[in-house]
């Protein structure tokens, strides 16, 4: 059998098996959850570990329903969101601390804002990443995700002003990189 006639063969296969495709997609998509729930739970008996399964089958049956389970999660970008968040997580103390100051002091000064902040030529995933970063911190809210920006309420025009600088985006691109 020639190189052709196998290439033929496999893409008719995988035709006529569209369900198979599925299966491959899905069983791509249990190991990170599974390492995820093991790695949290440290738990190893029977009753557990079923649970535990049952979870994971839920939560790959959520993220097929969601479209998800397309979208490829490399090992290399798992790695690297560990680092993201050590980074988000210094800024919403920052920014914690900033509202606390402002909504406590004697006379608190006030002016909420709803503009967009550019999110051009994000992947779905690193948008989502970047509108949760912006809910997280605090004095910004995400309002709404397009294409090209995103519509963000914050407390005062500062805090639009700090993410059209770009830090927070870049840091978001530099995780999304190599992906």
């Amino acid at each position: 059998m020639s190189l052709l006639d196998r290439d033929s063969t496999r893409a008719a296969s995988a035709q006529q098996h569209p369900r198979r495709k599925s299966i491959m997609r899905f069983l791509r998509t249990v190991p990170f959850p599974v390492v995820f729930w093991l790695l949290l739970s440290g738990h190893f008996e029977p009753l557990l570990l079923a649970l535990g399964a049952l979870s994971v089958a839920v939560v790959c049956w959520l993220m097929r329903r969601a479209g998800l389970d397309h979208q490829s999660v490399t090992v290399a970008f798992a790695l690297r969101l560990p680092r993201y968040f050590l980074w988000l997580s210094g800024q919403v103390l920052v920014a914690t601390y900033a509202v606390v100051r402002k909504v406590w002091s004697p006379r608190p000064d006030l002016r909420p804002v709803v503009e967009s902040t550019p999110a051009a030529h994000l992947p779905e995933l690193s948008q989502v990443v970047y509108a949760n970063s912006i809910t997280l911190t605090p004095g910004t809210l995400s309002l709404d995700i397009e294409a090209d920006h995103i519509e963000v309420h914050s407390l005062e025009r500062a805090g639009v002003d700090e993410l059209r600088e770009g830090r927070m985006l870049s840091r978001v691109r530099r995780t999304e990189a190599r992906r």
